[in-house]
């Protein structure tokens, strides 16, 4: 991994035009990853988008008329769907020996068409069990394959309007790409602007990242999740401070979205979303 100091343009982070955005918050909107059936509840509680599932939700792996019945479905969710995550399954590998990209893309075409559908603007590209290494694997291998797979796979993006935001995770789930900076490295080499990175303020919290990260990569953030520390809680549950994450990205001037992840129940989004909203104008 290049461990160079980044020296990245800090500028607005995305450029989306939905939902509304405000001068003074570092979002444009609220939501939750969930499935269609608790949209309702989202909305309720104060949400302003759900972000479903690549396989359960775009089911690339199978046929027409099961995806055209979740566009009917789709159609009539209370709240937009913004995005999708759990983009690739284990099975199909993009690193180690086993990878192959040709089934990776032709899985991520179908996802894509189906994204392009229904107006999603992102697919966060986590995938931890896709991208984990295997004994025998190594990073300077891992990065090149992730790289050369990016690089192929953001002209097929950019035909559909989507956007991969490539996700990095905490060292007990994955690997392979852990942090904001190790992300930042593979992404800058893409240098491609369907090709971004996802904000997770839960990995980073895990991993005991510092939110100054944030502003030397500022301009690389297309999306935002965010859950507490100890048991990937909504916020508010346990009293985590996300001040510092919320002032980096405001100082970066990020206004895209933020979703709600992790072991949430639905009677705690309201509160949720109030913590989120007070904390945000007081970084």
């Amino acid at each position: 991994m290049n461990r160079r100091i980044f020296t990245f343009h800090v500028s607005a982070a995305t450029t989306l035009p939905c939902f509304g955005q405000s001068e003074h918050l570092p979002y444009s909107a609220l939501g939750a990853c969930t499935s269609l059936e608790n949209a309702e509840g989202v909305k309720i509680s104060g949400g302003e988008y759900i972000e479903e599932a690549v396989k359960r939700f775009l089911v690339p792996e199978k046929p027409e008329e099961e995806w055209i019945r979740n566009q009917n479905l789709a159609k009539a969710c209370p709240l937009p769907i913004a995005g999708c995550n759990g983009f690739l399954p284990g099975t199909l590998r993009c690193t180690g020996k086993d990878a192959d990209h040709n089934a990776v893309l032709k899985y991520a075409e179908t996802a894509f068409q189906r994204a392009k559908q229904v107006n999603l603007d992102y697919i966060v590209f986590g995938s931890s069990g896709s991208r984990n290494l295997n004994d025998g694997d190594t990073v300077a291998e891992a990065e090149q394959q992730f790289i050369e797979l990016l690089n192929r796979m953001a002209p097929m993006a950019k035909a559909h309007g989507i956007t991969v935001a490539v996700e990095p995770l905490r060292r007990q789930e994955c690997n392979f790409i852990n942090t904001m900076l190790e992300g930042a490295a593979i992404v800058e080499q893409v240098n491609h602007p369907n090709i971004r990175m996802v904000c997770d303020i839960y990995h980073m919290l895990q991993n005991g990242e510092d939110p100054d990260d944030l502003r030397r990569i500022g301009s690389l953030i297309h999306h935002c999740h965010i859950a507490e520390k100890e048991k990937r809680s909504a916020p508010g549950v346990m009293g985590d401070d996300f001040r510092p994450y919320f002032a980096a990205l405001k100082s970066v001037g990020y206004n895209g979205r933020i979703s709600i992840e992790g072991k949430w129940k639905p009677q705690q989004l309201t509160k949720a979303y109030e913590t989120i909203r007070l904390q945000a104008r007081e970084a």
